[in-house]
C-alpha cells in the first residue's frame, strides 16, 4: 500500500476520535498530555506505516475463512 491512490482513507469524524484515544492512551498509560497535533501525527504515522499490515493481514485472514468455507461446500456434493 505505498502508492498514495491505496492510503487508507478515513473519514474526518474517525480520524479525530482515533487521535482522541491516542491522547487518552498517552494520558492513561504514561501520565504524558500531548496535544492535537502530536496525536495527529501519530496517527498518521501508523496509518501509513503500520495500518498496511494490519489490512493485508485481514485480507489474508479472509482468504483462508473463504477458502475453508468453498471446502465445506464442495463437500456436500453427490
Amino acid at each position: 500500500m505505498s502508492n498514495k491512490s491505496n492510503k487508507i482513507k478515513l473519514s474526518k469524524e474517525k480520524k479525530e476520535y482515533m487521535a482522541s484515544e491516542i491522547k487518552t492512551y498517552f494520558f492513561k498509560e504514561r501520565g504524558e498530555e500531548i496535544g492535537d497535533l502530536a496525536s495527529a501525527l501519530i496517527l498518521d504515522f501508523v496509518i501509513e506505516k503500520l495500518a498496511p499490515e494490519f489490512f493485508n493481514q485481514g485480507i489474508a485472514e479472509a482468504y483462508k475463512y473463504m477458502n475453508e468455507r468453498l471446502e465445506d461446500i464442495f463437500s456436500i456434493q453427490k
